[in-house]
């Protein structure tokens, strides 16, 4: 495992540059696996990472550029006391990794969390320093769950309470006007899950607000994965990408040489509720726009389509709106369904139900043969309407009401 490194000054147009690190050393020769940068104080940044080391050992690695005046950062120099958090004793050697953006506390000390897992119980040990290069794990982890098995790609990071602003890491809690968010990826189910509580630096403790089952609050119900934040203080916001896993086969991979891809950044903030994560693309991804077709008022009865002529990009921001009649006359939704993702896949785009399927059919071929099908269904739930969006990959889907 290498670090690639890529650059950009607007999240959209991005410039390839030399790898960034390599698995050359004793701490790192069998993989150089992900973690976090974090800016001091002085504009200086400082990369931790996870190297696997000459015994196949999960370790904490620190590195820092060579030359703070070049500003891409091209080329970075690895601490030569390196690893600097070492594998915890009770801790398998391929469970410890990824550590998170670290944050200053007001007593000057740093903190970061390390994901791992010990008899299937997921962890976030909390780590604390003084100077950046030594470090100290905690008495307790910062949380664990157990039966959750592997945490990975842990992320940790304020949201104000009453603001679509982002906060930066080391805001801690000025009165009361932050909650904290633990992200976790759930390696044994390829899920990023997240979990919205209080943080108590003087105590070093997290009190979630819900438990952490497999039906927690999901980031995203699609392939997103690995997901990673950061504060940009230019526009006073949080971004977060992630790993988009695809489902094609390895034989496909291998011939295409490449495997994934990074989502588009998107901008967090927590509800007016504060309850969940909100999400939207950043605005950059308007200077994407080309070639705006649009239609209105058409009428669409079972069965019906309408195909949307004038679009040949393979990328598209698509706008929709449907009104439909009658709502009353919805299914009520099944009290068992309660992973809206295991929901799409038992009722596919081929399974026609009283208000749905209805939606797009996305790069779908003359033949539809081949198509990606984005589609909804609506049912009601104790007096209320319950709206399933879900996407349809299996490309021989064939349907009774779609709009392509």
């Amino acid at each position: 495992m290498y670090w690639a490194h890529s650059v950009s000054h607007d999240l959209i147009n991005w410039i390839h540059l030399d790898l960034a690190f390599a698995p050359t050393e004793p701490f790192d020769i069998n993989g150089c696996l992900s973690g976090s940068a974090t800016v001091l104080p002085g504009n200086k940044p400082i990369m931790l990472y996870t190297g696997i080391d000459t015994e196949n050992r999960q370790v904490q690695n620190l590195a820092v550029p060579k030359d703070l005046s070049d500003p891409y950062l091209r080329e970075w120099v690895k601490h030569t006391g390196n690893p600097i958090i070492s594998l915890p004793e009770e801790i398998q050697p391929d469970d410890f990794r990824d550590p998170t953006t670290t944050w200053l506390e007001e007593d000057g000390t740093w903190r970061l969390l390390v994901g791992s897992q010990k008899d299937k119980t997921g962890i976030a040990f909390l780590y604390h320093s003084g100077d950046f290069v030594n470090w100290t794990k905690s008495d307790s982890p910062l949380h664990k769950v157990s039966g959750t098995g592997m945490w990975e790609c842990v992320d940790f990071f304020p949201v104000w309470v009453d603001s679509t602003n982002g906060v930066d890491t080391s805001i801690i809690n000025p009165s009361n006007r932050v909650k904290h968010l633990l992200k976790l990826g759930i390696q044994d189910h390829g899920k990023d899950c997240y979990l919205i509580g209080k943080y108590s630096a003087d105590k070093e403790n997290y009190v979630p607000e819900d438990e952490l089952t497999l039906s927690t609050l999901r980031l995203d119900y699609g392939m997103y994965y690995a997901s990673k934040s950061f504060f940009d203080p230019v526009k006073n916001r949080r971004i977060m990408t992630a790993w988009v896993n695809e489902s094609d086969s390895e034989a496909d991979v291998i011939a295409r040489g490449w495997s994934g891809v990074q989502s588009f950044p998107r901008s967090l903030w927590l509800d007016k509720n504060q309850k969940q994560l909100l999400q939207w693309p950043i605005e950059e991804i308007e200077m994407l726009h080309q070639n705006e077709v649009s239609f209105h008022n058409k009428k669409l009865d079972g069965g019906s389509s309408l195909e949307v002529l004038g679009i040949t990009a393979s990328q598209a921001d698509v706008k929709i709106s449907f009104k439909l009649a009658n709502l009353e006359e919805a299914e009520e939704l099944d009290p068992s369904w309660v992973d809206p993702q295991l929901i799409c896949s038992e009722n596919d785009a081929s399974k026609k139900g009283k208000f749905g399927p209805f939606g797009l059919l996305a790069l779908a071929s003359s033949d539809l043969r081949e198509q990606t099908a984005i589609f909804f269904r609506v049912f009601r739930k104790n007096g209320r309407y319950v709206v399933l969006m879900c996407s349809d990959q299996s490309r021989l889907v064939f349907f009774n009401s779609i709009v392509s």
